[in-house]
């Protein structure tokens, strides 16, 4: 019974930070942490992909470990595939869900990033801060 809410707790906590990695940055009040949480998706896919092989989740690591004790054989190495292919039934390619993936959050990190420059620079021009002269 464990086991199976922890399964389903970690479904809903993917599909969360799926989701938030993907809108995060539309909203002001989001925008800091979009950057966290991209960052931490960023750093485990590279950084930690060293390791443990490129595009590694410490998350996915953790729910396949969890399925695995239910009982589950034979998952993909990405909760995208997962989620596409055996909950959707898309049938689509790895490798065009890898791409795909990586195309778009290199596109919302551009936005992420440019957006929270943009609210940096009008919060200080709003309060009339001055420029630093370091």
């Amino acid at each position: 019974m464990m086991l199976q809410a922890l399964d389903i707790l970690f479904f809903v906590i993917h599909c969360f930070v799926i989701g938030f990695n993907l809108t995060g940055w539309i909203w002001t009040r989001t925008r800091r942490w979009h950057l966290v949480f991209v960052g931490l998706t960023v750093f485990s896919w590279l950084a930690m992909g060293i390791w443990y092989g490129l595009g590694y989740c410490a998350l996915t690591d953790w729910h396949w470990q969890v399925k695995r004790a239910l009982g589950e054989a034979d998952l993909p190495n990405s909760f995208l595939t997962y989620l596409f292919n055996d909950v959707m039934g898309l049938g689509l390619e790895t490798g065009f869900i890898n791409w795909g993936a990586g195309i778009i959050l290199t596109v919302v990190i551009f936005w992420s990033v440019a957006l929270n420059f943009r609210d940096y620079w009008q919060y200080r021009l709003s309060h009339n801060l001055p420029e630093s002269n370091e």
